[in-house]
């Protein structure tokens, strides 16, 4: 399955490095002669360094002084994962609506224990502006599919909320676009990016030489990584590369306006996939699809940046259900779309403990791994942000704790 916006491996690394960008989304760069996401080594891939790292200090702390709001993560059912299979869902590489939206029925009250009514008023009130964070990395191949957007949106509708309050968003305007986001598809609903790259000849710079999208971002709603600058991550060829798709440098990263001030609720759709030996599904898709100036974190700070960013009020409070699109999966060469590597999954995840939705994705995906021989590293830092967000209330991982249900 290949389109004029999928850029398999090999060629992309010579390819032009704009349209390489824009192809790979939020994250990927080239360094080195090899795809990495943010700096090398890959995200999720790298071996565990023969001396611990010292410990970024983050602003953490001030995110858990603040009192929990209702709809804190991890929600009702913390620890609970609802698991719904159908191959009806995917078949000669087109996705069926209708099984679709079955599934999704069937996933939310497997999860609830009730109907679809009085699941919604579990999760919603009728004046809420819910945003549906999608992710678009990987389109065609591995993005999650408009088919289950509609599914939720039809469930909002009937739940009493008008579409003019229900937003699909993502960090990136192009990929949303590209994804098959658009005002055509889904008309009435408002599709809104927190930023936007300029394309090769355009600049990012406004009049006075800031980024265009800066104004998008909350200067007083930050997840700070202390020491951690942008300035000279590799793999862009100078600052004002890494500022273009970035919007700031320094050691703040800073959330959006559309999550600190217009959204009163997410719901987290994410993808099924790998980032190295790693995953990149439910926290995955906020912790870095909710701030700004991430390049700079992915080695030093790693996953802990998916822990931390979603025990920030503006997304802990709002995040109030999780499902992870496996209708199909990829278990090599993730974040973004590898053809090689993508199979027919026909699952979907549902949890209110995003969490606890990783757990068993990671559990999932390195079962795959392993069934299609690929090496896996299974060293605990890359499950340490799963444990850690257990120690801080905002999830449940423990295997004996954990409970998955098919549906």
């Amino acid at each position: 399955m290949t389109s004029r916006r999928y850029v398999s491996m090999t060629p992309a690394l010579g390819a032009d490095r704009r349209e390489f960008l824009r192809t790979l989304g939020a994250a990927g760069v080239v360094a080195a002669g090899r795809v990495v996401l943010g700096v090398p080594p890959a995200f999720g891939e790298e071996a565990p360094p023969p001396k611990p790292a010292p410990e970024v200090e983050t602003n953490l702390a001030d995110f858990l002084a603040v009192p929990k709001g209702k709809h804190a993560i991890p929600g009702p059912f913390p620890g609970k994962v609802v698991a719904v299979r159908d191959v009806r869902c995917l078949k000669d590489e087109k996705v069926d609506a209708k099984v679709v939206a079955e599934m999704f029925e069937r996933g939310v009250t497997a999860l609830t224990g009730k109907n679809m009514r009085k699941s919604f008023a579990m999760f919603f009130e009728k004046g809420d502006v819910v945003g549906i964070k999608v992710n678009p990395v990987g389109a065609p191949l591995i993005h999650v599919k408009p088919e289950l957007v509609e599914a939720v949106i039809a469930w909002l509708e009937r739940g009493g909320l008008p579409r003019r309050n229900v937003v699909i968003w993502d960090r990136f305007d192009d990929m949303l676009k590209d994804a098959g986001y658009t005002p055509e598809r889904f008309p009435g609903v408002r599709i809104a990016s927190l930023q936007t790259m300029a394309a090769e000849g355009k600049s990012w710079k406004n009049d006075r030489g800031e980024h265009v999208s800066a104004e998008n971002f909350d200067r007083e709603a930050f997840y700070l990584a202390k020491g951690v600058e942008a300035k000279d991550v590799p793999g862009y060829d100078s600052d004002d590369a890494y500022m273009n798709q970035h919007v700031f440098g320094g050691e703040y990263s800073y959330f959006g306006k559309l999550v600190t001030k217009e959204l009163t609720k997410i719901v987290n759709l994410s993808s099924f996939k790998n980032t190295g030996n790693g995953i990149s599904c439910a926290t995955k898709n906020l912790g870095y699809g909710a701030i700004c100036n991430t390049g700079r974190l992915h080695q030093p700070v790693f996953f802990r940046v998916c822990t931390e960013v979603l025990a920030a009020p503006a997304v802990r409070d709002k995040l109030v259900l999780n499902v992870t699109d496996g209708i199909r999966g990829l278990y090599e060469g993730g974040p973004m779309g590898n053809e090689q590597f993508t199979y027919a999954h026909h699952t979907l995840y549902f949890a209110t403990d995003p969490f606890a939705a990783d757990a068993e994705c990671h559990r999932r995906i390195v079962a795959k791994r392993k069934e299609m021989g690929i090496k896996v590293n299974e060293h605990p830092r890359f499950t340490d942000y799963l444990r850690q967000a257990e120690k801080l209330g905002l999830g449940v991982v423990d295997p004996e704790k954990l409970r998955v249900l098919s549906a």
